[in-house]
């Protein structure tokens, strides 16, 4: 099965920063390498650690934009993961460096998506591609509306992408 296009250009500013340019869509990216206790007895990533990788490019886009999950948990909410989608392209080996892709997606009242794709560095080969699901739920885990930290950054990222969108259009 072929993955949709992904063609990430960095933003001139800021490398953390992405544009695919088939989407128009804004990505955060970080750039990791499997650990050895990542890999199976085959010699790829453990299907598993993907969605591992997924949890690292959202703690890291947020902590990037000023919203560290550790001060969303400070402030009483929690975001378990309700559903997730993970399909995978290519394997990933041992020290193999790769870009973790990671975006808000949408933003419901109790809830937030985030968005991922891994790409081989390298070969600039599709890796994986998914999706998490997080409801917001306060200290005593009772469902209750996204805080207004997460909400601003989802807002702020939709903004964003519309913005250098309407740039690139003739």
């Amino acid at each position: 099965m072929r993955p949709p296009r992904f063609l990430p250009r960095p933003l001139a500013d800021d490398e953390r920063y992405v544009v695919d340019d088939t989407t128009g869509q804004v990505w955060h990216r970080v750039l990791h390498r499997p650990l050895y206790v990542d890999v199976d007895r085959s010699g790829t990533v453990y299907h598993a650690h993907h969605l591992r990788y997924f949890e690292l490019g959202r703690a890291t886009l947020m902590r990037d934009r000023g919203v560290p999950y550790s001060g969303i948990e400070a402030s009483g909410f929690l975001y378990p993961v309700t559903d997730t989608r993970l399909t995978y392209y290519g394997p990933l080996g041992y020290d193999e460096p790769f870009w973790i892709h990671t975006r808000p997606a949408r933003l419901e009242r109790v809830r937030v998506r985030f968005e991922y794709v891994l790409v081989h560095a390298d070969t600039g080969a599709d890796v994986s591609r998914g999706y998490t699901v997080h409801c917001a739920v306060d200290a005593a885990r009772r469902v209750t509306a996204v805080d207004a930290r997460t909400a601003e950054l989802v807002e702020e990222w939709e903004a964003w992408t519309k913005s250098l969108a309407s740039r690139s259009l003739p």
